[in-house]
């Protein structure tokens, strides 16, 4: 008889037990879930998905060349006074030399002037040569690979740069060859340049970037993208709370991304903060 009052007593004191513990981790995930609940929602910046151009392009370099050229050979005995040459620039029918005949050597056309002389021993020594460029417009000649036959056309843009330049000069190819080169396997364009600050000398190489397959798309920066495997997605805030889009991509621009699908004009898109957000999480917009 006592070892089943002892017994009883004994399993009340469990299940007591039993029952202080899960009261306990009741009241202390309470006071987690108060606790946790009370931390303010992350800051994020948003970004406003919003109409961007994208491109594809070819890149590829060639050497400067004045529009228009034109050499003046002049025996220095017939040149009348001193002239001056270097870095001039005449206007259309200015008189470039006097002669001691009374004529002149008038320009051509407006452009720059320049003058070599001719090494002494050699035929011709005596002489002047002067040359006369016109800088308002450079053409470049280009090699393009013949797997882009296809999409090149006159009129496509072109973007010109160089080392010595820290800007970004417009031009537009003008022609095409007619014929593949067998032995380099590219068709050979001609690029025009706008050069009217003068610039761009003839003789400097240039990279040439031809833009082509150019489109108005929705765009978004390319921090806001989460690759998953083969998908893709984002976070938009709607009324403070993140929002997981899944979307579609496709063309990368200057740090942007085209999107296909997924989400629309006018959305404000997570642009920084990403790791930190959980959808249908709240979040704050710290956009400076």
């Amino acid at each position: 008889m006592k070892t089943s009052t002892k017994l009883k007593a004994l399993l009340i004191i469990f299940f007591i037990a039993i029952f202080a513990v899960i009261i306990s981790r009741h009241f202390v995930g309470l006071h987690f879930q108060k606790k946790f609940s009370k931390r303010p929602p992350p800051g994020v910046v948003v970004s406003v998905v919003e109409k961007s151009k994208f491109y594809k392009s070819i890149e590829t370099f060639g050497t400067a060349i004045a529009k228009n050229s034109k050499t003046y050979r002049i025996k220095k005995e017939e040149i009348q006074g001193t002239i001056n040459i270097e870095n001039r620039f005449v206007k259309k029918g200015e008189a470039i030399v006097k002669l001691i005949t009374g004529e002149n050597i008038i320009a051509d056309f407006e452009g720059k002037l320049g003058k070599r002389e001719i090494a002494q021993g050699v035929l011709g020594s005596n002489s002047l040569i002067i040359t006369l460029d016109d800088l308002k417009k450079i053409i470049i000649d280009i090699k393009v690979p013949e797997n882009y036959v296809g999409v090149l056309k006159p009129g496509l843009k072109a973007e010109i740069t160089s080392s010595a330049f820290n800007k970004v000069f417009k031009g537009k190819i003008e022609t095409i060859s007619s014929r593949i080169d067998p032995s380099t396997r590219s068709i050979l364009s001609r690029v025009i340049v706008d050069n009217s600050k003068f610039e761009i000398i003839p003789g400097q190489l240039m990279t040439v970037k031809i833009i082509y397959d150019e489109t108005d798309e929705i765009g978004i920066p390319e921090s806001a993208v989460t690759i998953q495997g083969d998908s893709a997605f984002v976070y938009i805030v709607n009324n403070e709370t993140a929002e997981k889009k899944d979307i579609k991509i496709g063309k990368r621009n200057f740090g942007k991304v085209s999107v296909l699908s997924g989400i629309n004009e006018g959305d404000l898109v997570i642009s920084e903060g990403v790791s930190k957000v959980r959808n249908k999480a709240k979040v704050k917009i710290i956009n400076p």
